[in-house]
């Protein structure tokens, strides 16, 4: 049984009287407790397959806060273990601090009672209701209305004081304490009542109002402050995050930071483009009060998982480009050599290092591989600290196409040629989709994590393959110390592999044998700093040519030996000797 079936049954199980009507069910609500003279209220559960919010239930009376299968089952005093998503070992989100004892519940019961037409005339201006009001317990001091920030343990110790007719005009009561921006969301409680299912986050008070009279979960801040604030940690347990904020680059720099940090859960609802700076949910619904409910539905199913890459349209697009400028120039730098993965390893697992003099083609060899990966459709992250986006797709284009730079730089190549230029461009396109460069020099661990989990989420697939160029050019907290970084990084990358389900290839240098020469029979002391890598290494080989480096590029045969000199499950020796197919960058093996 799947997981939206289990939550399926599991509220046909506990609600009695449940009834489908189209993609909801309706049931009597079962924690109304209706006033003499009154009706019990209804519960809805939204059970449509491909919304953000399946399983979300919400009495229609607001008698009670709603969310997903976890919260009902405590409310409804449901065995915690039967519901849905139940995890025995997921560590509860606590803070470091201890709450005061005195706090502003009763001062926050006391200004809601004092709300009154004029103030509840106000709040429907913007479509917002008294039941929605009462349920955020909304207030009023005589001249300010009074917003109150509940916290994770059901308290009150700050509110935020607002002038009805300016928002400029505001200020904090209550507990300095809880001013500081990591206190400042206002309906905090809703995050563990979203617990598996999802949140909306939104900025200021009066725009989550107008969310939660359409009946959505969500919490706001009052600035961008607080969600830079917002500990990802207090959001680990949602499944979907979606963020609506006002329309500026400031309000949605702030939210693809934050996306950044919590991976591709998040989605940014995107305001379409003619729309003014500045603009909010509160305008969308002064511009179009009867169409509110269905444009914001609309933002959120046309919404897209967050993505710390570029999409694979504009990558292509930049590099045609590129490729379109440079036609009719002279080709610039000095060509390296490139050599085809051997199925001898019985296939690229683990941890795979590389090691080759300097100019021995290491990252043409990654480049094929790579991208050979990326054809036959395994999600592909290259981290290249060497050559550029722009050289690896080039390189590429001239394998794919068996053109040279010089002839795909012609304005008037001829039909055949053409013809395999056409083909291998869209060819190339095509692969995009799974393969990544990433050129950042800040590089971290968390990123690096990150990432991968966008690219196996994006192609719904279960591998990845990660390159690095090179293993010496990671960035290090310190380069007196790089050393003691690179043993570092390998052990991140052998959590990762663990973690991740994660292959990787990575470049290293190798040391210089007696007389500053790299001669000397291929092992792993060859490596240089070579540390954890007889360690951590699933496989370590080693690329040897045999044939002069400062020989000028000409019709010589340049051949090179590929020596496997460790492995955890294959025998070490010479793997095979490969010949350079200059100027396609593609070695033929012998």
């Amino acid at each position: 049984m799947n997981y939206n079936e289990q939550i399926k049954q599991f509220y046909l199980a506990h609600l009695d009287g449940a009834v489908f009507d189209g993609t909801r069910l309706q049931a009597p609500c079962p924690f109304c407790a209706p006033k003499e003279g009154t009706e019990q209220g209804t519960l809805v559960v939204d059970l449509a397959p491909e919304s953000f919010f399946y399983g979300y239930f919400r009495c229609l009376s607001r008698c009670k806060p709603g969310g997903f299968p976890l919260h009902f089952a405590k409310l409804r005093g449901v065995n915690i273990r039967s519901a849905p998503g139940y995890d025995p070992d997921r560590t509860p989100y606590a803070r470091t601090i201890i709450f005061p004892a005195k706090n502003l519940n009763n001062d926050v019961r006391k200004y809601h009672a004092m709300l009154t037409k004029n103030q509840l005339d106000f709040f429907a201006s913007f479509g917002v209701s008294k039941p929605t009001l009462d349920e955020m317990q909304i207030g009023f001091n005589g001249r300010y209305l009074i917003y109150p920030y509940f916290l994770e343990n059901g308290n009150c110790y700050a509110s935020r004081c607002i002038l009805p007719a300016n928002d400029v005009d505001n200020f904090w009561a209550g507990d300095e304490a809880f001013y500081a921006p990591q206190f400042q969301v206002f309906n905090a409680e809703e995050i563990d009542r979203c617990e598996n299912g999802a949140l909306i986050i939104t900025d200021g008070e009066r725009n989550l109002l107008t969310l939660k009279e359409l009946g959505y979960p969500a919490i706001g801040v009052p600035g961008l402050p607080a969600l830079e604030a917002l500990d990802p940690d207090r959001l680990a347990h949602l499944r979907h995050i979606l963020i609506i904020l006002n329309n500026s680059p400031e309000a949605q720099s702030c939210a693809r930071m934050l996306a950044t940090k919590l991976g591709f859960k998040v989605r940014i609802l995107r305001w379409p483009p003619d729309k003014k700076r500045d603009y909010s949910l509160l305008h969308l619904y002064e511009d179009n009060a009867a169409g509110f409910a269905d444009e914001v539905s609309r933002m959120i199913s046309t919404s897209t998982s967050f993505s710390p890459f570029s999409s694979p349209e504009r990558e292509y697009r930049e590099f045609a480009e590129v490729l379109e400028k440079n036609i009719g120039r002279q080709v610039l730098g000095v060509p390296t050599g490139f050599q085809k993965m051997d199925s001898s390893m019985n296939g690229i697992r683990g941890i795979n290092i590389m090691g080759g003099q300097p100019k021995a083609g290491k990252s043409c060899f990654f480049m094929q591989v790579s991208t050979e990966a990326a054809r036959r459709g395994m999600p592909v992250i290259y981290y290249d600290f060497e050559n550029g986006r722009e050289k690896i797709y080039m390189r590429t284009l001239c394998r794919l196409s068996r053109l040279s730079e010089d002839e795909l730089r012609r304005p008037d190549l001829p039909g055949d040629a053409q013809k395999r230029l056409d083909s291998a461009r869209e060819e190339l396109r095509g692969l995009l989709r799974y393969f990544r460069v990433v050129t950042d020099r800040k590089l971290s661990p968390d990123v690096m994590r990150r990432q991968i989990d966008f690219i196996k989420h994006e192609t719904r697939l279960d591998m990845c393959l990660v390159i690095i160029d090179s293993l010496h050019k990671l960035p290090f907290k310190n380069l007196s110390e790089r050393r003691t970084g690179i043993d570092e990084w390998l052990r991140i990358m052998e959590s990762i592999r663990d973690e991740q389900k994660v292959a990787f290839l990575v470049i290293s240098e190798l040391s210089r044998a007696g007389e500053g020469g790299y001669n000397r029979m291929p092992d792993l002391g060859s490596f240089k700093e070579s540390g954890d890598i007889e360690y951590s290494a699933d496989n370590a080989i080693i690329l040897q040519p045999n044939w002069d480096l400062l020989d000028p590029l000409s019709t010589t045969v340049r051949e090179s030996s590929l020596w496997l000199v460790a492995s955890r499950e294959n025998s070490p020796g010479k793997i095979a000797d490969y010949v350079l197919d200059f100027p396609y960058w593609g070695f033929a093996e012998k």
